[in-house]
């Protein structure tokens, strides 16, 4: 009886000792692999109202005199784009339309005619990088175009579309998930058109700051 329950506990033994070798001699549970997400993601459509000053400089040919004017008023406007992050670096589209209000008086053939320019708009790419996940550092730059007009007392007023391009940088930042600020400088070149028998060559500056939603 005895050596009956000996040979039992015996063979026990043996057998809870190589269950216990077989789970040590197991390989460990591989690490996982964390990776990186951003808490901030760019990537979607968005859109936006924008406001600032434009410098324009405008020089004007005309016979038996010209010279050069500047122009600077405000400016208000909206855009809408697209963006696509990879890793920390944002590229994307964007366009724009803004109304300016930089009109000027000047003499032309001796008489007092208002030359300017009001709607204004841009089609750009736009290449960014993210720094702590919310802020974004971007340059932009594409085609620009701009209606210029010329208004003698007395005479219907005269129109004309200059078409250039446009380059640029700003930084954009996200308030929330969806809500982003923006603050922006870029430089026109808007080339030069003939406008009411005046030779116009538009280029300016322009600073806005403006508000969007992602979506």
């Amino acid at each position: 009886m005895i050596r009956n329950v000996l040979v039992a506990i015996f063979a026990a033994f043996m057998l809870g000792g190589k269950a216990h070798a077989a789970d040590l001699a197991q390989p460990p549970e591989p690490t996982p692999t964390v990776e990186t997400v951003h808490s901030f993601v760019w990537t979607g459509g968005y859109l936006g109202l924008q406001g600032g000053g434009g410098w324009l400089n405008s020089d004007l040919s005309v016979p038996g005199g010209g010279g050069s004017k500047r122009f600077s008023g405000g400016l208000l406007g909206a855009f809408a784009g697209y963006n696509y992050q990879h890793g920390d670096w944002v590229v994307g589209v964007e366009g724009d339309v803004s109304y300016n209000w930089n009109d000027e008086t000047v003499t032309v053939f001796g008489t007092n005619t208002d030359v300017g320019t009001d709607v204004s708009g841009s089609v750009r790419a736009r290449l960014g990088y993210t720094v702590n996940d919310r802020t974004l550092l971007y340059a932009t730059g594409g085609w620009a175009v701009t209606r210029g007009f010329v208004d003698v007392a007395g005479a219907p007023k005269e129109k004309e579309t200059f078409n250039g391009w446009t380059i640029g940088g700003g930084v954009d930042y996200g308030f929330t998930d969806s809500v982003f600020g923006r603050a922006e400088y870029r430089y026109n070149d808007f080339s030069d058109k003939d406008v009411g028998g005046v030779d116009v060559d538009l280029d300016q500056h322009q600073f806005t700051i403006g508000v969007g939603v992602k979506f």
